[in-house]
């Protein structure tokens, strides 16, 4: 499947270390491993989705940061990762981007502005956002088509995703309003626990088939795979972990075609 134009998706949850910047890399490199284009955007001032990648955040000489100020544009600095897919690459600059572009007319709509010169060349472009609800995080929501919402089964949770549906919904009112939610994703997840079966019925119950089937393991290979600047599909292919993230890109490529 090749497309005209690529399927630009948002991974957000406003709670932090819920797999969000996992779930961008693994499925960018399991998506590049089915010979799709694609384009991973970190938009997280931690700079995890680029070191993850094996890019090195320290040397960047330009980041998300210089395009979404207008100062550079995509192509002149997005880098290629060694599993196969493009990384518009982030470090602690871009925390001062909140503060720059307060300042700037269309501050919400610089990613998306910016993407539209590339979208032809992918066919996915995956933006990781950073755990908040922040400027950072709206020109996200803004510039895609679709969110990813990664999450653990445990109480709190619920609670979270109530206040990030309501975001959502926000966007789509003021600024986008073709934005859905592609899916939510059942991560760091132990069948045997029994809190986290309650929380994953609740989910099907509310949202239904938007569940992806694909459920993400606890894994120590998942874990260890960014210390070594590779996704898990690199780092090892037949772990639990990368075999689950190339299951979840071939559901989404199954739901995509429906």
């Amino acid at each position: 499947m090749t497309r005209d134009i690529a399927r630009i998706i948002a991974i957000t949850n406003q709670k932090g270390g819920v797999g969000k910047t996992t779930t961008g890399v693994n499925l960018a490199a399991s998506l590049a491993a089915t010979q799709r284009r694609v384009l991973l955007v970190d938009l997280d001032p931690q700079g995890n989705a680029t070191m993850g990648s094996g890019i090195d955040k320290r040397a960047l000489e330009a980041t998300v940061y210089q395009v979404l100020l207008g100062e550079k544009n995509v192509a002149e600095v997005r880098r290629p990762a060694q599993a196969g897919y493009d990384v518009l690459p982030a470090n602690r600059e871009l925390a001062g981007a909140e503060v720059e572009l307060i300042e700037i007319e269309q501050r919400e709509t610089r990613l998306k502005d910016a993407l539209a010169g590339v979208a032809a060349e992918y066919d996915f472009i995956l933006i990781d956002c950073p755990p908040a609800l922040n400027l950072l995080t709206v020109n996200g929501l803004t510039a895609a088509q679709a969110v990813m919402i990664p999450m653990q089964c445990e109480y709190y949770a619920l609670e979270g995703l109530s206040d990030l549906v309501g975001t959502i919904k926000r966007v789509r009112a003021n600024l986008n309003p073709a934005l859905e939610i592609e899916g939510l994703l059942r991560t760091m997840y132990d069948p045997r626990n029994t809190l986290a079966q309650q929380v994953s019925a609740q989910l099907l119950q509310h949202f239904g088939d938007k569940v992806y089937r694909t459920v993400i393991p606890r894994n120590v290979r998942l874990a260890e795979a960014p210390s070594h600047g590779l996704p898990a599909l690199e780092f090892d292919r037949s772990s639990k972990g990368a075999q689950a993230y190339l299951a979840l890109a071939g559901e989404m490529l199954n739901r995509s075609v429906k």
